[in-house]
């Protein structure tokens, strides 16, 4: 006698073929799977459809594009029925690089060139090796002397002119390039079996985060130089890089501490079996694993971060907000800032944007 197990059918949707056309089959999974969804995706699409198309009306097909030279008449006669883009290409370039010498604005150019080509070449992993420390660390010395001049024939040019993009990316690289390690370390230290460094671990950590960033600016502006002697004077610009980094490794070091605690201990008892020193431990098990489990709350903080350097406006640094906003100041162009904002929040978007699709391919990456 032959038994036959019962071997229970497959779902129906699961054996029926898809058929039909698939942009269709996504709208009635996604959108109209239900009457109330239904009715739900009609509205916001029909909201949608009207806010595209009165900014295609005003920003494309009434818009001015171009001008005489300072000459806002054009714009002024469209005024509140299409954009004045024309105010770009007439301001662009106190925006990207604020009050830095006109017929030098070619250095901060090539600097934000170099930033964006150090960060590309960053994101692939085949050159993450010594090498790639080392162009780090000779494209940060050609972005210095192309800033600061003063050899090679180039100008001498004091940090008080300098502002825009090339501000901005200095401030954001910088604080999250030491802000990082210095975030690891006192993760490490809040970890730590020895009482001394676990409390200030702890009393760093919980004093920056008690603060908003615009204090420490503040302080690092205004009260520091009271505490230095005489004659002793450190660049404004310094001061808030300082700020900016205490302030991001305060916070990043939450994120790592967070990490830590989600490798499971059996990894850390594994490499004890191994003999491996803390350090040796740390840098080869523990961390990469521990890093891994925290892409997501890594990037939202550097991103956050990158659009946190505007706060440098409160202690007179002209990043690219600052630059903007000092654009509009001109009575010929005032009433059109919104053109100017838009471009900003554009430049900002593409590097906040690049930021977000590197990371989630990075975390992809891992998870395989």
């Amino acid at each position: 006698m032959t038994v036959i197990a019962d071997i229970p059918d497959a779902p129906r949707a699961a054996r029926r073929p898809q058929t039909g056309n698939p942009v269709l089959r996504w709208l009635r999974t996604n959108l109209f799977s239900s009457i109330p969804n239904g009715v739900l995706s009609i509205v916001l699409l029909a909201i949608l459809a009207k806010a595209v198309f009165s900014f295609v009306q005003w920003g494309i097909a009434n818009a001015v594009w171009l001008t005489p030279a300072n000459d806002s008449s054009a714009c002024r006669a469209v005024r509140g029925v299409g954009a004045c883009w024309a105010i770009i290409p007439e301001k662009y370039r106190f925006i990207l690089f604020g009050t830095y010498p006109f017929d030098e604005q070619w250095r901060p150019a090539l600097s934000v060139v170099l930033f964006i080509a150090l960060f590309y070449l960053s994101t692939r992993r085949a050159l993450w090796r010594r090498e790639l420390v080392l162009l780090w660390i000779g494209a940060l010395a050609l972005i210095s002397v192309l800033m600061w001049g003063g050899v090679l024939g180039l100008s001498f040019v004091s940090q008080d002119r300098w502002g825009g993009l090339p501000v901005t990316l200095i401030l954001a690289t910088f604080g999250l390039a030491f802000g990082f390690p210095l975030g690891i370390l006192v993760a490490l230290g809040r970890r730590s079996k020895l009482p001394a460094i676990r409390s200030l671990s702890v009393l760093y950590v919980e004093l920056i985060r008690g603060v908003p960033l615009v204090s420490l600016l503040f302080m690092a502006s205004v009260m520091f130089p009271l505490f230095m002697p005489s004659g002793f004077n450190i660049d404004k610009l310094l001061r808030a890089q300082i700020a900016i980094i205490l302030f991001a490794g305060a916070y990043l070091a939450e994120i790592v501490r967070g990490g830590l605690q989600a490798v499971p201990r059996g990894q850390y008892e594994a490499a004890d079996a191994l003999g491996l020193s803390y350090w040796r431990k740390h840098r080869l098990i523990i961390l990469p694993q521990a890093i891994r489990h925290v892409i997501p709350p890594l990037v939202n903080t550097f991103i956050a971060f990158f659009k946190d350097t505007s706060l440098v406006l409160i202690i007179g640094i002209f990043d690219l907000l600052t630059t903007a906003k000092t654009a509009i100041i001109d009575p010929a162009w005032q009433q059109f800032s919104v053109e100017v904002y838009i471009f900003v929040a554009a430049i900002y978007f593409v590097f906040c944007f690049a930021m977000s699709r590197y990371s989630r391919s990075l975390e992809g990456a891992s998870g395989r």
